[in-house]
């Protein structure tokens, strides 16, 4: 699954739903990889009205590879 976003930090993700991989591409070009993502994140990822916020308070420094 992928999912591209209209945000000042976040230019676009890509989901696993199978092993729970993401990827995360931000403005600056720079990807992360993160593991053992659970598919209710990456649901809350993609319906957050602040992609930027949801991947600060929910994402950010979890589900480290």
């Amino acid at each position: 699954m992928t999912a591209s976003f209209n945000s000042s930090a976040i230019t676009s993700a890509s989901y696993d739903p199978d092993s729970g991989g993401l990827r995360i591409v931000f403005t600056s070009g720079r990807g992360y990889d993160f593991c053992r993502v659970p598919v209710s994140v990456w649901n809350g990822l993609c319906g957050a009205s602040s992609t930027g916020a949801y991947y600060n308070d929910v994402i950010r420094d979890n589900y480290q590879c």
